[in-house]
This record gives C-alpha cells, sequence and structure tokens, in this order.
C-alpha cells in the first residue's frame, strides 16, 4: 500500500512509519519539522521524505502526483504557540484544505484525519459522544474543527478520528512527560484540576489497521479507553513508577481558562463500526512510556495551553 503521512515526523506518525515500514507498505512523509523530529524519518527502503509543509500548495500538489497515494494519513497540525493564531489557521485549515484537495484530484481511496478532543469544547455530557456539538474555544481546537469540516464536506472517503491521549514512544506533549522529567530533576509539581482519558500505542495501531483496510467505514469516530484519569492519578502512577514518595501531594491547580476540566471520549460507536476496544489499562499504559522515557529520554515537551494560575 502507498501511504502519504502529513506530519508524519510526529509522535503519531513516527509510531505508524515503525509499524507499517516492516510489513511491506511505502510510506511517504510531508513534514517541516516544527514539532517533528528528523531522525525518525531516516534514509531507507521504502521510505521518501518531503521537507516542507502542508501549506505550500505547490509542495502538496506536487507530491501527491509524483507519489500517487492510495491512502492518506493526514497527522499533520499547529498546536505548540496557543496565540499564534494565524500559523494555527495557515496548517490547521488552509494545509488541510490542501490535503483534501490534492487527494479528490488523485483519487486517494481513504483519508485518515487525526482530530483533537477539544472540538468538543466543555462537554454537556460525559464520557463524551461522538454527536455531542462541536463548541472549540481555543485557537487549536477552532481551527483542528475547522478543518475537519472541509474534510468532511468534500467528496473524499474520509474517517476523522477525534482522539484521547495517546501514550507511547516520543509523546512531548502532556502531563506524563512534564510530571517525568520534573520529578526525575527534583523539581517540584503541580496538578490541574482537571481528568483525561489515556489509550496506549499499540490499541492506536491496532485500530489503524482496521480504518485504512479496504471497505473500511467512513465518518467521524472517537478513539480513547473511555476512562477518565485525574492529574493526581497520573502523577500517582508516575511517582510510583520512579519509587518517589512525596512528603506532601502536589498543589491542586483550577484550569486555565483555554483548558477543559473532564474530557472523556465515548468510544461505542467506534467499537460497533470496527469491532475495536481498548485492550491495555492505564497503569500499563503510563509504565510503557516511562521505560521509554527511561531509554530515550523526554527531548521536549510541548503545549497548546497556557499555564494555570496557581491559587
Amino acid at each position: 500500500m502507498k501511504i502519504l503521512i502529513t506530519g508524519g515526523a510526529g509522535c503519531l506518525g513516527s509510531n505508524l512509519i515503525e509499524k507499517w515500514l516492516p510489513v511491506g507498505h511505502e510510506i511517504l512523509v510531508i513534514d517541516n519539522f516544527a514539532t517533528g523530529r528528523r531522525e525518525v524519518v531516516p534514509d531507507i527502503d521504502g521510505l521518501q521524505l518531503i521537507e516542507g509543509s502542508v501549506t505550500d500548495q505547490k509542495l502538496v500538489d506536487q507530491t501527491f502526483d509524483d507519489f500517487k497515494p492510495e491512502v492518506v494519513i493526514h497527522s499533520a497540525a499547529s498546536y505548540k504557540d496557543p496565540n499564534d493564531w494565524r500559523e494555527d489557521t495557515r496548517t490547521n485549515v488552509e494545509g488541510t484544505i490542501n490535503v483534501a484537495q490534492s487527494s479528490m484530484r488523485t483519487g486517494v481511496r481513504k483519508l485518515v484525519h487525526f482530530q483533537t478532543a477539544l472540538c468538543y469544547g466543555n462537554p454537556d455530557r460525559l464520557p463524551i459522544p461522538v454527536d455531542h456539538p462541536l463548541r472549540p474555544f481555543t485557537s487549536y481546537g477552532i481551527s483542528k474543527t475547522a478543518g475537519e469540516q472541509y474534510l468532511l464536506q468534500s467528496s473524499l472517503p474520509v474517517t476523522s478520528l477525534r482522539l484521547a491521549n495517546v501514550t507511547g514512544p516520543r509523546l512531548s506533549i502532556g502531563p506524563i512527560p512534564t510530571f517525568y522529567k520534573r520529578l526525575k530533576d527534583g523539581k517540584p509539581c503541580f496538578c490541574s484540576n482537571t481528568k483525561r482519558d489515556f489509550l496506549d500505542m499499540e490499541d492506536f495501531h491496532s485500530l489503524m489497521n482496521l480504518v485504512v483496510s479496504r471497505d473500511s467505514p467512513s465518518g467521524v469516530f472517537n478513539v480513547s479507553s473511555g476512562e477518565s484519569k485525574s492529574m493526581q492519578e497520573v502523577f500517582q502512577a508516575v511517582c510510583n513508577y520512579l519509587s518517589i514518595r512525596p512528603e506532601q501531594p502536589p498543589p491542586l491547580v483550577e484550569p486555565s481558562a483555554d483548558d477543559v476540566q473532564e474530557v472523556v471520549l465515548d468510544p461505542s460507536k467506534t467499537a460497533e463500526a470496527f469491532g475495536w476496544r481498548a485492550q491495555v489499562g492505564f497503569e500499563e499504559t503510563i509504565s510503557r512510556m516511562l521505560a521509554w522515557y527511561d531509554q530515550h529520554g523526554v527531548s521536549a515537551i510541548y503545549s497548546h495551553l497556557s499555564e494555570p494560575k496557581k491559587n
């Protein structure tokens, strides 16, 4: 299968490369390395790299014309600066339009889009069903939702996956790398008064194999374990792994204005459509992630949120 991955040097894209390249798929990556890592796209047989941005329409058009992908994984996203509205719009909206139009023009069989759970905004009910109203209120959430809507109104066979916190090699966003690095460095931590759902990378891979298969359903799907975990639980899991017993619990800080107190997605429609459910439990998910950090370290930590104010 010929697979084009935008943002392929990021966490999800690079993990898909490592999973799919050994089984014979031919993969091309477009990445500008704003948050991705160059070393995960080595010069090896079956893997091509186009360095550039999906905002460059000529580059995108030429890449599609030359490679002629069967499947497109649209993972490219701008998220590292919550105040850079223009870059978020250029990448997450205009870049998505470029990918969509090239996909339509070249007859792509399937386009898989990675969407943030922040598209739902502050939810009315939990876990959040996939038909919940869309009310994003951050630059990242607004721009990603606009891009998704362009895809869904196109003539493409689109599968948009609204993702929980997928946890695996090269994760560089969220509480897990933050707690790990600060605790290892002997620095103080705080916990935001928020809850999230986490998904192990192996569970993500098992779903992706189903999503890119022929005759797989199109549409919008939540991808999640369906289990809500507080930041205190994440902090404690990291402490347990590191055999650290803090003298006092970390301060609990209310979420900032651009954060959501609880985000846990309802994956029931996904289970029905694909026969898929998460298999790896929370503690094992955290342990696998931290074992990877033990071996490879934490190279960078990004956030699409502003830092919450401490009481």
